[in-house]
């Protein structure tokens, strides 16, 4: 009787573990938010470099999150990376003249959509663009920046 008591005990404590890696994977992966997403509106954008932006990357304004990068396509014609944003359609209020930027979370964070809102009364509505825009900072070209900057100074003696 007490073997079998061991036994359950430990397929309970099994199950509690793959439970805890499921729920691990989906909040790294940025799934658990699809699951709990309502109504949404899109809107896109054109970036020059979205360095290492990905699909389900947050779009934040403030710092809270207000939706999530859909899709990212190539524009051959214009040479620009088109970013579709799904925004929750809680936030619909932001201005014509708002301003989205890709930003870093950390040093060598995951990339995300930062939105700063203008000042203009009239209202992104579904299917609008995002006119200002402002690239990626990629980590590699700013080293590089740096060590041209430096080759170029004589050293002091």
């Amino acid at each position: 009787m007490e073997r079998s008591t061991l036994d359950v005990w430990v397929g309970i404590f099994v199950v509690g573990g793959l439970v805890a890696l499921l729920v691990l994977a989906l909040k790294v992966g940025n799934a658990g938010d699809m699951l709990r997403a309502g109504p949404t509106y899109t809107l896109t954008a054109t970036f020059e470099n979205i360095g290492g932006l990905k699909p389900r990357a947050p779009v934040k304004s403030s710092g809270v999150t207000v939706g999530r990068v859909a899709s990212i396509d190539y524009d051959p014609e214009a040479f620009v990376a088109v970013v579709t944003l799904r925004i929750d359609r809680r936030y619909a209020r932001f201005p014509r003249d708002t301003f989205a930027t890709i930003y870093t979370s950390g040093l060598l964070g995951e990339q995300y959509v930062g939105l700063a809102p203008g000042g203009d009364d009239r209202l992104l509505a579904d299917g609008d663009r995002i006119t200002k825009t402002q690239k990626a900072v990629v980590l590699e070209d700013l080293i590089g920046q740096f060590l041209t900057s430096r080759a170029g100074e004589t050293p002091q003696k």
